[in-house]
């Protein structure tokens, strides 16, 4: 038997009932290749190029082009090997069963393929009740055992599959009951004429920018209107300028010159000796603070004080550093100097620029006295008062940005400390819970900036842990 494929009208999407041959790329008796185009077909909503699916020959073209539309399943051409004779592509055609679905026999009569005897009608049985399908079409296994086990009628169902064959979903399909269609914004569109013989996307360009199709020349397969023939007839619009306010002169932009103040000056040289000649590098890690912000608001209630965030910070900064000692340091030349106890800097921004006052000996600083510390030097920095003896020396500075909506930042390192500790703000993040969910929790970013000639990335990396785990156990600050 030779191998002959039918080609029949394709289904794309449920909606599609009809489509129209607009133009064929292979003649009969042409061989094609796979993936080579075949023809043009426009539905209602689109014009879609076919392509072959193998390597055949077109041995007879039973529907040519033309603006008549055609039923899902009608058969459009025959496909074949070369040396396929003539006589047995005739006793195909003539056994080709097309889909009996109510939109081929509505308008089966537009295909030029013959006729096909209808199937004899299947034996009357209760609805939903098994029984036994005898059929010729071309069915899947799965949506044959459904249709038998659900008692559903095969026939009225146009099988969406290769070839017109049924699939399971077709029989899934059938079983649901018909929704009545909606339509919603339909474009005026000109409808197809002998005067106006035009593809759907002319028309609907034609009706957006109300041009008659009467008298156009078509460009298109058998003078059809194409695309390019409407849009060679609107009419170019010229937008105005816009206009943004009376038009201004420009004028003087002359700076105000400040020369640097003596405490900017020393931040200056400072700033800029460290980063030309440290080796800084940078460790980040972000820690949740949900129990951290809990346990604030009783222990301030409980200790009648107004601790802030930062404060618990300072506090955790400080614990982390005792039990990390090397990275409690400072550098002096070829020296590394380590310190039994932790004085935290706290960088403010005060109206001379940006000062650090130290905390001193914070680990072994109740909540409270931070609080009270803290908030004396930072009065201190505000009103200009801060004394040589409120800044000298240091073994770790804290930069807090996160109160101005900064997520994260590294900052530089406040020589001879070894590292300095900057904080983003608080941001409710998306997590998975250990069950699986996804939840929501704070959490505070961290970067850690660390001189590199003393303290080595693990060093760094451990005290970060430690800190994390303070901060997400805040329990322990209080131990």
């Amino acid at each position: 038997m030779a191998n002959i494929k039918p080609f029949c009208m394709p289904k794309w999407g449920i909606e599609m009932t009809e489509g129209t041959i607009a133009e064929w790329m292979v003649k009969e008796g042409e061989p094609f290749t796979k993936g080579q185009l075949l023809c043009l077909i426009e539905t209602d909503k689109i014009t879609n190029e076919v392509e072959a699916e193998y390597d055949a020959v077109l041995k007879r073209l039973l529907t040519p082009a033309s603006e008549e539309a055609l039923p899902v399943g009608a058969l459009l051409a025959v496909f074949a090997d070369a040396d396929t004779p003539d006589a047995e592509i005739d006793a195909f055609i003539d056994g080709f069963k097309p889909a009996e679905t109510s939109v081929a026999a509505k308008g089966g009569g537009s295909a030029p393929a013959p006729a096909a005897t209808p199937a004899p009608a299947a034996t009357p049985a209760p609805a939903r009740q098994p029984k036994k399908i005898i059929t010729n079409r071309a069915i899947s296994p799965e949506a044959l055992k459904l249709a038998e086990a659900e008692g559903v009628d095969i026939e009225p169902i146009a099988g969406s599959g290769r070839n017109g064959r049924i699939t399971y979903q077709d029989v899934v399909q059938a079983m649901r009951p018909e929704r009545a269609a909606s339509f919603k914004g339909a474009a005026q569109l000109v409808e197809d004429t002998a005067e106006a013989f035009a593809s759907p996307l002319a028309r609907r360009i034609a009706a957006q920018h109300g041009i008659a199709l009467a008298g156009i020349t078509g460009t298109g397969p058998r003078g059809r209107i194409s695309k390019a023939d409407v849009l060679a007839l609107v009419k170019p619009t010229t937008a105005a300028a816009p206009s943004f306010g009376a038009p201004f002169e420009l004028v003087a932009n002359q700076p105000t010159v400040q020369p640097f103040d003596k405490v900017r000056k020393v931040v200056a040289r400072r700033l800029t000796e460290a980063k030309q000649t440290i080796p800084h590098f940078y460790l980040r890690v972000s820690a949740s603070v949900d129990a951290l912000m809990d346990l604030r608001k009783t222990a301030n209630l409980v200790l009648g004080t107004k601790a802030s965030i930062n404060d618990y910070l300072v506090k955790a900064v400080a614990m982390a550093l005792v039990k990390h000692p090397d990275v409690n340091v400072q550098v002096h030349g070829d020296a590394v100097h380590s310190f039994p106890h932790a004085d935290v800097a706290i960088a403010v921004a005060s109206p001379k620029g940006l000062v650090t006052p130290i905390v001193r000996q914070a680990d072994r600083m109740h909540i409270a006295q931070i609080a009270a510390t803290t908030r004396a030097l930072i009065d201190k920095a505000q009103a200009g008062k801060l004394g040589f003896e409120d800044m000298d020396g240091g073994t770790f500075s804290v930069s807090n940005l996160g109160m101005f909506g900064i997520e994260n930042f590294d900052a530089i390192i406040n020589p001879p400390q070894g590292a300095i500790l900057a904080v983003g703000g608080v941001n409710r993040v998306a997590v998975e819970a250990e069950n699986g969910d996804i939840s929501f929790e704070s959490r505070m970013q961290l970067s850690l900036s660390v001189d590199h000639r003393a303290i080595d990335g693990a060093a760094g990396a451990q005290y970060l842990q430690t800190l994390k785990g303070l901060l997400e156990g805040p329990e322990g600050l209080f131990a």
